[in-house]
């Protein structure tokens, strides 16, 4: 099975950086589209950004800008760097893995178990 482990969460100051990283186990990850998610408890998951198998990428309003979405064929990881953070942007972000390469991200394809996003103000 496809195995997905986040990193490079922590806590930062408002107008900080992080860069999450995503390691990908398995042999799908080039034809794979890859996205970041994040959730607040009590409130639905949202996407953040995704990258499709082609590398063409899309972002929620709300990371225009401020967040950029990449990923290493070689490697088999994703990343996501994240500037000029804000306390709104704290939550547990989630990386996720569509095998058809499509970025239709669901219960389906494969998630890791995120890790923990802290900005304080």
């Amino acid at each position: 099975q496809v195995q997905l482990v986040e990193s490079g969460g922590g806590l930062v100051p408002a107008g900080g950086s992080l860069r999450l990283s995503c390691a990908v186990s398995g042999d799908i990850f080039s034809a794979s589209a890859l996205g970041w998610h994040r959730q607040v408890p009590g409130n639905q998951r949202e996407l953040v950004a995704g990258i499709n198998n082609r590398g063409s990428t899309s972002y929620a309003d709300f990371a225009k800008g401020r967040f950029t979405i990449s990923r290493d064929n070689v490697k088999n990881m994703v990343y996501l760097q994240m500037n000029n953070l804000k306390p709104e942007d704290t939550a547990v972000y989630t990386c996720a893995l569509d095998p058809t390469g499509w970025g239709a991200f669901g219960p389906d394809d494969y998630w890791g178990q995120g890790t923990q996003v802290t900005v304080s103000s």
